[in-house]
Parts: structure tokens; C-alpha cells; sequence
């Protein structure tokens, strides 16, 4: 008699998924989220990747996870904490259960947990099946066993079959929640085309996980998410650094320019190299240089032919940059410069998340260098904020820095689909060769309106000129040591800068009288966004805003500043911009900081909201001592101090 399972609809669900590192837990994340979107859910993802290539096999440092929320309805993050976790060892369930809310579902690799494991994880004995999870729903399953004789057909060796687990793992949860598995199943025969076996091993493996949920006991109940009612229109599924690369792309045929990226390959920004090599038939051109300061120097050298340079990094890339975007600076040539922020200072978290660069972006170079700062504030957004960077860049002749970061960069959400005739169009006005007798070139000289210099592209007959990082004279541009020519050029760069047109700061402030506004940058506004939602819900009168542009900031942020009694900032870093909000504005503003290498949860934020209604939150803040922080993440200080 075949088996019946219940079902139960759901409005969102939280699904985290981890293992070793290398084991394809994002592969095995990214498949189900394209299911998702497939299906028409909203969704949001945050990968969390360990810093080591390869740690040592089922030891916490090497655990690597995948967090995807789905919904029926609009959701601004990838969820606070999962609603299901699959553990594929010890190493995993400690890292990742104490995430897990009371009623939580766990799914685990019970062929995983063996002593010689639970002691690389640091557990004395088995936490299975303790009081430690009595609080939980836990499904231990022999995983490895399972998987080894679903792909045994395949006749691919152990080491192979034990890499098809997460394909198990996948189809157990594409059955749980009504995901039709064929298309993973096309994916996984593209993906291995030159290899059929593992292809085959992969597919079987797949199968066995939906029929395992189809099958036994253990699985009583499937769960339904309908889609979600999006506004008309094609999507698909994006992380921020493709759609940075794709508004790079789009900003060229806006511009009737090639694009040229000029970079050294650094986590997290990688994948933006990798995404525009592929893309030379759109005109772009991609150089991987030997390192960070060729590549800027070569996107330099583009953008004075004619071309739209771009370089990527993250944070020590910046740090070696600084003196080729001054000289982009003194040039007046457009340039993009792309940050995504990691964990610093130095090398610090490869892999981790923070936005603790807007100081260096501001004022990391020798003397006064103004650049234009914008901050995309979700995945899809980066498309849009490479076609703003683009416009000011080529329309004041600027460089552009563009501060992205490692959850945004990594994360996803569906995107919609511009139709690129509907993207407006940037003017680059190259200087044209004079049609008469031409007194003397001015390179220098500025239009009103903008004050950019002209762009006169090498070869262009009658528009020779000098260049360099030397000080230029006013018009001529030829050099000059004079004081009173670089006070005046020094002003003119930075009027330059500040006159760039903007849109104001627009405040979702629904019934108009709140009395705290929550300011973001950046990936916080996602959480800001659902902690605000929230907030409102308990009765708060509560507002939020969130700046794109850093630099120069919008001319109305003064104004709704001083509408509020206090302002709260959230930041992954230790209140940058507080420091310079406070030093511009006469406002109360309160910083809420989170320096952990990990995005801002919206229970966080909603939590700093209460504490502000409450009276409590500066204290709070203040009394973040180190080893108050350490004693919060059950950290024990003088250890820690003594390992280090």
C-alpha cells in the first residue's frame, strides 16, 4: 500500500544546509535555490564559506554552509535563524544547531557520527538523541550508506560516491518541499558531460534522496510555498557580483564604450573577473594582472584611450591602490574602483563579510583626493549601482568607488530582467578634432554644468595634451608648482566631487510623525528593512532611509536628519559612518555596531530598536567592552588571549 504523506502549506521557510568544505554544499544550495526561483518564490541566500581552501576534514574551521529563505510574499534576508539544518557531521550540526529555534528541524548523516569525528568536533560523546536537543525535531539518517549503495549502478569508487552525498541530501529536500528534481537532473548531466559516470553517480544519488523522503516513516509531512506575487516581468536568480558584472556590461552599451577590467583575482570579488571574461562579445575586455596595483594601472591606461576602466578588490587591494587612484584623481579620468569588503585589517577574514572600508574609500590617499562613493544595498541592486557608478564616473570624470561587500557579493535574490533600450543612455562627449584653426587645446578647461575636464582620446588630431600625476596648470594642464594654482586646482577637484548630481534621500516613514529614523548602508538593508517591519507591528513609530551615495551624500540628508530625536546606524564595522554623520550634522546619532565577520541578523536590529524605545540602547553599545563581547559568545578572554 503506497504511502501517503500530509501536507502543510507554509509562508516562508529557512533552510541550512552544511558540511566539509568541498563536500558541495553550495553547489547542492545554489540547486535548490535555483528550484526556487524557478517556481516563482522570493528568496533571498548567504553562503558561508570557511577561509581555508581546504581544512582538515570534519573540524569546525572547515565547515562550510549554504542559508536560503523562500517565500510566498516580498522578504528583504536571507532568513535570521534556520528552520531546518542538514548536518552532514559533527563538525557541522556544533557549528550550526545553536542557530536552530525551539522546534527546529535537523537532518543528519548518522554514518558521520563516529568517535574519531565527534572528537575533531569537539564532543566527548554523541549529542544525538540528548537533552541537548530534546527541544528539537532530529532525523538521523545513514546518509553515507544510503548514498554508496544508490550510486553503486554508477561504478564510480568510494571517494566519488561520498561527493554525491549532497545530491541525497538535495533531493531529500527538493521532496520535502514539492521540488521537481529534473531540472537539477539536466544541470548535473551538463555539468559532468565529460565525465558520464559521476554525472550518472550524481543523478542516482538525487533520485535516492526524493525517494527516500517518498518512502519512509521518518518523513510524515511535505511542505508547500506557494509563489510569490512579484511585480510582471522575467527574473532570474542573481548573486551581486554577476550582477555587478552585468551592470558593467550594461553601463558600456549605455555609453557606446568598451569596458576594461584590470584587476588581481581576491576574495571576495573574484567572480566578477570570472563572470566579465566571458562576456568579450559584448566589447569587454578583461586583464588578470600579476597584481592589484598593474591592474589598476592598466584600467588607468583604458580609461585614457577611451574606455571605461574598472578594477575589483576588496580591502588590501584598496590598500595598495591608493596611490593609482590618486593619480586617476589628478588625471581626472573615469575609473571604477570596486571594494568588496572582507574582514580586516590585513589579510584578516578572506572569507567573511564587513563595511569597514568607508573611511579608506573616503580618505585612504595622500593629500586631498576626492573620489565619488556608491554602495548597492542587496544583490540584484548592484546592477543599478554600477550604472550609477558609470554615469558619474564619465559625466565628471571621476573615480568612482564602488562598496559592495562579501554578503552581498555572495548572496542572491531574484532580479528582474531590464530591457536594456529602456536604460538611459551616458554621454561621454570625447573631445572632437577642432574644424578650424584651433588657438591652443585646453584640456583643462571645464564645462559649468559639471565641471568635468574634456576627454580627448590619444590620436584625436589637434587634442594632444600632457598627462601625469603631477600638478596641472588651470586650462593647460600642463605642470605646475605654483601655490596658487594648486589651491585653485584643489578646490576645483573637490567642488568637482561634491557637485555631482544625486537623487535626494527618500524616507519610508508610512504615517509621518516617527520618531526614530534607522539609517543604513549597504547589505544592511535587508536586515534594517525586516527589523523595521517588525518594529512597527509592536507599535513603534519607527523610519528608515539607506544611502547609496556616500560621497558626495545627498543635499536633503540634513534635513531628514533633523526631523528625528535620534537616528540609529547600523554597520558591520565600529560606526564609521556615525563619525562622519556626527561631524557634518546636528543630529543625535546613535551607531549600532557588529564587527563578528557575519552579516546583521534582523532580530539583532530589532532588538536595537526596542532597547531604544526602552531608554536602553546607548548603554548598550557602550558597554561592549571586549570582554563583555567575549563573555556573549561564550568566549573565555584570558584563553583566548593565552592561544593568541
Amino acid at each position: 500500500m503506497e504511502r501517503m504523506a500530509s501536507s502543510a502549506k507554509l509562508e516562508q521557510v529557512v533552510i541550512r544546509i552544511a558540511g566539509d568544505s568541498g563536500d558541495g554544499m553550495q553547489l547542492a544550495g545554489d540547486r535548490f535555490t535555483a528550484e526556487a526561483a524557478a517556481f516563482g518564490n522570493d528568496l533571498a541566500t548567504q553562503p558561508n564559506f570557511p577561509a581555508e581552501i581546504r581544512a582538515p576534514r570534519g573540524t569546525l574551521p572547515g565547515v562550510s554552509s549554504f542559508q536560503i529563505q523562500i517565500a510566498d510574499h516580498d522578504i528583504l534576508t536571507a532568513g535570521d535563524r534556520p528552520d531546518v539544518l542538514v548536518a552532514m557531521n559533527p563538525a557541522a550540526f556544533e557549528a550550526n544547531v545553536g542557530d536552530l529555534p525551539r522546534g527546529g528541524t535537523v537532518i543528519v548523516d548518522s554514518d558521520e557520527f563516529t568517535k574519531r569525528n565527534l572528537n575533531k568536533a569537539g564532543y566527548a560523546a554523541d549529542p544525538l538523541g540528548t537533552d541537548a536537543v530534546e527541544h528539537l525535531t532530529v532525523h538521523a539518517l545513514p546518509m553515507s550508506t544510503l548514498t554508496a549503495g544508490a550510486v553503486e549502478p554508477a561504478g564510480v569508487g568510494k571517494k566519488d560516491a561520498q561527493r554525491s552525498k549532497n545530491m541525497f541530501a538535495l533531493g531529500l529536500l527538493s521532496w520535502m518541499y514539492g521540488r521537481p528534481i529534473a531540472p537539477v537532473e539536466t544541470f548535473l548531466e551538463r555539468k559532468f558531460a565529460s565525465k558520464p559516470d559521476i554525472a550518472h553517480a550524481n543523478v542516482l544519488a538525487l533520485r535516492a534522496g526524493w525517494n527516500y523522503g517518498e518512502t519512509t516513516e521518518a518523513f510524515a509531512t511535505t511542505y508547500e510555498v506557494a509563489r510569490a506575487s512579484l511585480p510582471s516581468g522575467t527574473y532570474r536568480q542573481i548573486t551581486g557580483n554577476t550582477a555587478l558584472a552585468y551592470g558593467l556590461v550594461a553601463a558600456g552599451r549605455a555609453a557606446a564604450m568598451d569596458v576594461f577590467l584590470g584587476t588581481y583575482p581576491i576574495t571576495p570579488a573574484s567572480d566578477i573577473l570570472h563572470e566579465l571574461s566571458k562576456l568579450e562579445h559584448f566589447g569587454v575586455h578583461t586583464f588578470q594582472a600579476e597584481d592589484e596595483i598593474a591592474g589598476i594601472g592598466a584600467a588607468i591606461g583604458a580609461s585614457y584611450g577611451g574606455a571605461l576602466g574598472v578594477t575589483s578588490t576588496s580591502g588590501p587591494g584598496i590598500a595598495l591602490q591608493s596611490e593609482a587612484i590618486g593619480l586617476a584623481v589628478m588625471t581626472e579620468l573615469p575609473l571604477i574602483v570596486v571594494d568588496v569588503q572582507r574582514g580586516g585589517p590585513s589579510t584578516g577574514l578572506p572569507t567573511k563579510t564587513e563595511q569597514a572600508d568607508l573611511m579608506q574609500a573616503m580618505f585612504g590617499r595622500n593629500g586631498e583626493s576626492p573620489v565619488a562613493i556608491v554602495a548597492p544595498q542587496s544583490p540584484a541592486d548592484c546592477f543599478d549601482a554600477a550604472l550609477e557608478a558609470a554615469r558619474i564616473a564619465i559625466t565628471y570624470r571621476t573615480p568612482v568607488m564602488v562598496l559592495s561587500d562579501g554578503a552581498i557579493a555572495n548572496g542572491s535574490e531574484p532580479w528582474r530582467i531590464p530591457d536594456i533600450d529602456d536604460l538611459p543612455r551616458i554621454d561621454p562627449r570625447f573631445a572632437q578634432s577642432p574644424e578650424d584653426d584651433d588657438p591652443g587645446y585646453l584640456p583643462y578647461a571645464r564645462r559649468a554644468d559639471t565641471l568635468a575636464r574634456d576627454w580627448a582620446i590619444p590620436g584625436t588630431a589637434g587634442r594632444e595634451h600632457r598627462i601625469g600625476g603631477l600638478e596641472k596648470a588651470d586650462g593647460t594642464g600642463d605642470i605646475s608648482y605654483h601655490h596658487t594654482n594648486h589651491e585653485l586646482m584643489t578646490r576645483l577637484r573637490v567642488a568637482r566631487v561634491a557637485g555631482i548630481d544625486v537623487p535626494d534621500l527618500g524616507v519610508d516613514d508610512p504615517t509621518g510623525d516617527a520618531e526614530v529614523l534607522v539609517l543604513g548602508w549597504g547589505s544592511s538593508y535587508g536586515p534594517i528593512g525586516e527589523a523595521v517591519r517588525r518594529a512597527r507591528r509592536a507599535g513603534h513609530r519607527v523610519a528608515r532611509a539607506h544611502l547609496r551615495h556616500l560621497a558626495p551624500m545627498p543635499k536633503n540628508l540634513g534635513d531628514v536628519l533633523g526631523r528625528y530625536r535620534r537616528v540609529l546606524v547600523p554597520e558591520m564595522n565600529l560606526g564609521q559612518l556615525s563619525f562622519l554623520l556626527r561631524s557634518r550634522f546636528d543630529a543625535d546619532i546613535q551607531p549600532v555596531t557588529k564587527v563578528s565577520g557575519m552579516a546583521f541578523r534582523a532580530d539583532e536590529l530589532h532588538d536595537a530598536i526596542e532597547a531604544e524605545f526602552a531608554g536602553t540602547l546607548a548603554d548598550t553599545e557602550r558597554s561592549r567592552t571586549p570582554d563583555a563581547v567575549a563573555s556573549s559568545t561564550k568566549l573565555d578572554p584570558t584563553a583566548e588571549r593565552a592561544r593568541a
